[in-house]
């Protein structure tokens, strides 16, 4: 018997799976491949990595992407890539390696003789916004050193990125040296989506062009034809045929006989000219400033590469160590996942019209809860990202919610939810959508000051004073009894006298106060919060808890006390803080604190945010559940705020719950945020 199992062993090691990958800094649920908008979002699920060659990339909904990478490597042809049906003939790579920083996702592959890996590259530029706005990213295939042969690489994409794979058309250009394939649907709506949440208008773009020491050749037509002429002849006709359903388009790098290292670059992309629709006006990306024809930016996009990438290592850099300065490691690795999933929620936009750049502004999509299009309470969940790396993406992002509710379209005395039901039309709020008033005005308070003391500006609370002061007074007159209403947990529908809100009201009237330099919204904001927790108004009687409504159980997590500590403002007693850190720990579930006593998950959102609040055992419990939570391998979706902390009729501790791919992990950010603002120069 011992033979038998060495033989079997023996024999496994030539076979894909027998050679274990190895996961840095850890495997978590999804990596971000191509994720730089709403609609540009591929991703990998982390436990298709080992079988990469074969796994598909995914869109952030979970539907399939066709995107595949082969190489030729000695005359062998290997898949590497997104072929689950390879050609006659072609081997299976083996993947090695899988690593993620804040702007990279980066795979290991052998491949007969030589070593490969394949960079998807997604920059975040937060403060460029010519390069934050291009709708592009990179993949870049390098071959490493190794004994001299011959290499071509091919690569395709088809019109499943177009989200009407049925009906569609394509189109074949050439800037300079740049190879453009543009994929549309046809006979589709503008500012329309299908079922998965893919825009139906603009187009997929897959470009590329020669680098040092390779030829380029290109193709389009039936995805077999043309894999198979690769496969056969290692080279692409150069012929465009006609659009077909099962149809790619498709490059090959020739890199001829080497032995050095060697790379090849793509752009893969979703190109859209009307970009949103802001209150009946088209809106574009920022980047049509400077290039108005979409192949002449994927052009410059490549053209850029080399800076991007310099930029980009800073950038990782800054992330890690912000992480591991904040907390240590576990939280840097959690950082870094969240970095790109946020920013890639968000798109930065001129007017269509004028292309004028004074009139920048930022649009963030509710992804995958409701699709709602500048959600207030979503931009109040992101920010701690922002003030930590871009405090003027809170002006860009608030700005367009101020204009509208300072126009006769909004007649409310507080602030408005969101700006439109679906991302992107930006069309205004619906008055049978969703409203939380007393949560939106304490928030779009709190946004102001954070922007203010991050960039040191008080441009913004100059310009909507009147606003500001409006929804101050909406606090001061309704925010100590809140009516029934829905709060940042909305799943718990409308109650009232929800302690949450309380807090919110208190905190938002003491930092009106500060904002503004007014002693009696400070005082009545501290005055609030004595009531709350110290005459116990919303505590339980022992003063060790706060309670989800006024002298009602359950306990609740108490996220909004959050910007008390960031601005320092001492509106709620430390004893406040000391208290509830020493209660979580108390009411951890198997995979973490839940949102509140009556439900069995919890949201790593406001777990991030009370992570801050609290300082020892508690803080060390947050932490350590989140990276427990990204890495126990029971995941696939990109990373849902939302999971299941205790065993709920078939969900285990630890499973995601309902939620993917939102921006809103910019709070996972509130720890770091302690620590300083404006930190990426």
């Amino acid at each position: 018997m011992h033979a038998l199992l060495t033989t079997l062993a023996a024999l496994a090691v030539g076979l894909p799976w027998a050679h274990a990958t190895s996961y840095d800094p850890l495997k978590p649920p999804s990596y971000p491949l191509a994720v730089r908008s709403p609609y540009l979002s591929a991703w990998i699920p982390g436990n298709d990595v080992e079988s990469l060659p074969t796994s598909q990339a995914q869109f952030w909904a979970g539907n399939n992407l066709g995107w595949t990478v082969f190489a030729r490597v000695n005359g062998d042809v290997y898949s590497l890539f997104g072929v689950p049906d390879a050609p006659a003939g072609v081997k299976t790579a083996t993947v090695t390696e899988a690593t993620y920083t804040s702007t990279h996702s980066i795979f290991t592959v052998e491949a007969g003789a030589r070593t490969l890996t394949l960079d998807f590259f997604s920059p975040v530029s937060p403060k460029n916004y010519l390069r934050q706005s291009l709708p592009f990213s990179y993949l870049t295939v390098t071959v490493q050193d190794g004994i001299a042969c011959a290499v071509q690489i091919y690569s395709d994409i088809d019109n499943t990125w177009t989200g009407q794979s049925n009906h569609s058309s394509w189109s074949y250009s050439a800037k300079d040296d740049t190879q453009v394939f543009q994929i549309s649907a046809k006979d589709t709506a503008t500012f329309s989506e299908n079922a998965d949440g893919q825009a139906l208008w603009g187009s997929a773009v897959y470009a590329s062009r020669p680098w040092a020491g390779s030829s380029l050749s290109t193709a389009s037509g039936p995805g077999s034809a043309v894999r198979g002429r690769f496969v056969s002849h290692s080279t692409l006709t150069g012929t465009h045929a006609d659009w077909t359903t099962d149809g790619v388009v498709a490059f090959v790098h020739d890199l001829d006989t080497f032995s050095d290292t060697r790379t090849v670059t793509f752009a893969v992309g979703h190109a859209r000219e009307e970009a949103i629709n802001y209150l009946g006006a088209t809106q574009t990306g920022y980047y049509r400033s400077k290039f108005s024809d979409t192949a002449d930016a994927a052009s410059y996009f490549l053209d850029d590469y080399t800076l991007a990438q310099l930029e980009s290592n800073e950038f990782d850099k800054l992330v890690s160590n912000t992480g591991d300065a904040a907390y240590g490691s576990n939280y840097s690795d959690i950082l870094a996942l969240s970095v790109r999933q946020v920013y890639g929620g968000i798109e930065l936009t001129i007017p269509d019209e004028s292309l004028d750049t004074s009139e920048t502004r930022a649009f963030i999509k509710e992804i995958s809860s409701d699709g709602n299009i500048n959600t207030v309470d979503v931009i109040y969940a992101t920010f701690p990202i922002f003030y930590v790396l871009s405090p003027d993406y809170i002006k860009l992002l608030l700005s367009p919610i101020f204009d509208y509710m300072g126009s006769s379209a909004y007649d409310q005395k507080y602030a408005v939810h969101d700006l439109g039901e679906h991302y992107p039309n930006a069309t205004g709020h619906l008055p049978s959508g969703e409203s939380m008033p007393i949560e939106e005005s304490g928030n779009v308070i709190i946004l102001t000051y954070a922007y203010q003391k991050a960039t040191g500006s008080g441009d913004l609370a100059t310009t909507y004073a009147a606003q500001l002061e409006q929804y101050a007074t909406y606090l001061n007159e309704n925010g100590l009894y809140p009516a029934a209403q829905l709060s940042l947990n909305d799943a718990l529908g409308a109650l009232a006298n929800q302690t949450n809100l309380g807090i919110k009201a208190a905190v938002g009237l003491t930092t009106y106060g500060t904002l503004t330099g007014q002693q009696k919204y400070i005082a009545t904001g501290k005055d609030w919060a004595d009531k709350i927790w110290t005459d116990h108004l919303g505590t339980d009687e022992q003063g060790t808890h706060f309670l989800l409504q006024y002298g009602t159980p359950p306990w609740f997590l108490a996220f909004n006390q959050y910007a008390d500590i960031l601005f320092d403002l001492n509106a709620f007693p430390e004893e406040s803080f000391n208290a509830t850190g020493e209660f979580y720990p108390t009411v951890r579930a198997a995979a973490g604190v839940p949102l509140d006593g009556s439900v069995g998950w919890g949201q790593t959102n406001w777990q991030g945010f009370v992570a801050a609040t609290v300082d020892g055992d508690a803080r060390e419990m947050f932490i350590s559940d989140m990276h427990s939570y990204i890495s126990n391998g029971l995941n696939t979706a990109p990373f849902s705020d939302r999971y299941w902390v205790q065993t709920s009729g078939s969900n285990s501790p630890g499973e995601a719950y309902a939620f993917r791919a939102r921006p809103t992990l910019g709070s996972h950010f509130a720890l770091a945020a302690l620590r300083g603002a404006n930190t990426w120069l």
